[in-house]
């Protein structure tokens, strides 16, 4: 590029020219992006700063808490609440929605965020992120005169006006979308502003990488095992290639991986237990990495059906993912219907 282009030019021009989204919007996710730097300045100095090591509490899920994870979400929630750009906050570290308080003024826009994506990667240095997705409050209550509740968060992933995340590797990174493909910023640390590094990323429809925790195989579905299985039995098996597998424990460091370039990533429901669709957070994860993927020509589904058709019926409702390259996605999804 022959000059650097800031965050705030894209989404002006974004706003400006291509008429993709509105002021508030646009003002919405600079502030996110804004909450984000603090979030990896705290990220860099780990030992340092003291924000290393768990927090001693549970979130709603049951997942012991890392300091970070308490300390992120606290810095989104600082950042976005008296902006008047929204109306409330949810969170996966928080059990209930967080209302804008009476105090502030309130916008027409909704903000969901996995505050800190891979906590269990902390502590040993290897990258995390932040993952966010904006909703627009339902058409049954535009101006707010009911108050927010639970039920205006539970749209479909197709229902989005925004959705990124934050990478925090040897480089900071924001992914974002707006609905008009898929750009990356790289955080410039001595100017201290995000820089458009990639527009229009495209995933590759094919590929010869995976990723999967291979230590749960012996609980996948059957699709899943067959699947898995042809790609480790390369040249000589049916796929007819060596296949890699990559697998960071980070969704957000493998997804990035995959916007790079290519690959398909899997979170597979599996037999521990059986009640419940899957591991990951539709609302906070699936549905915004899913959009992404969808934007840079990927695909995203639950191995039946495409994720972002799925309606929600809880806050932290969970879900199978399986996504990335087009073509890969398409056969394990295929695999689950002649099941």
């Amino acid at each position: 590029m022959s000059s650097k282009i800031s965050l705030t030019r894209y989404l002006v021009e974004q706003q400006r020219i291509d008429g993709h989204i509105p002021s508030e919007l646009r003002l919405l996710l600079e502030v996110v992006a804004r909450a984000c730097k603090s979030i990896s300045q705290a990220v860099n100095k780990g030992a340092l700063g003291g924000v290393l090591g768990t927090a001693g509490s549970e979130n709603v899920q049951g997942e012991v808490q890392k300091k970070l994870d308490i300390i992120a979400n606290e810095v989104l929630i600082e950042a976005n609440e008296w902006g008047g750009h929204l109306a409330a906050m949810a969170s996966e570290e928080m059990d209930s929605i967080y209302v804008v308080p009476n105090r502030y003024p309130k916008g027409e826009y909704l903000l969901l965020f996995d505050p800190l994506d891979g906590s269990s990667n902390i502590d040993v240095n290897v990258s995390i992120g932040t993952i966010f997705s904006v909703l627009k409050k339902g058409n049954d209550n535009p101006t707010m005169v009911e108050p927010v509740s639970e039920k205006d968060f539970l749209q479909r992933g197709s229902q989005q006006v925004a959705a990124g995340y934050c990478v925090y590797g040897p480089q900071t990174t924001l992914v974002l979308t707006v609905g008009d493909g898929v750009a990356m910023f790289t955080l410039d640390r001595e100017q201290g502003s995000f820089v458009l590094t990639q527009e229009n990323v495209q995933i590759p429809a094919d590929t010869k990488e995976f990723a999967i925790n291979m230590s749960n195989m012996r609980h996948w579905d059957e699709p899943v095992k067959r699947y898995i299985d042809e790609c480790l039995q390369g040249k000589e098996g049916p796929r007819a290639k060596d296949f890699n597998m990559r697998w960071v424990a980070s969704m957000v460091a493998d997804v990035h991986r995959i916007l790079t370039r290519g690959g398909v990533f899997m979170y597979p429901w599996d037999k521990r237990e059986p009640n419940k669709p899957g591991k990951l957070r539709l609302m906070y994860e699936a549905n915004p990495m899913s959009w992404l993927v969808e934007q840079a020509a990927g695909a995203a589904t639950n191995g039946r059906q495409r994720i972002l058709d799925i309606q929600p019926t809880s806050l932290h409702e969970r879900v199978s993912v399986i996504l990335g390259s087009k073509n890969e996605v398409e056969r394990v999804t295929a695999y689950h219907a002649k099941v």
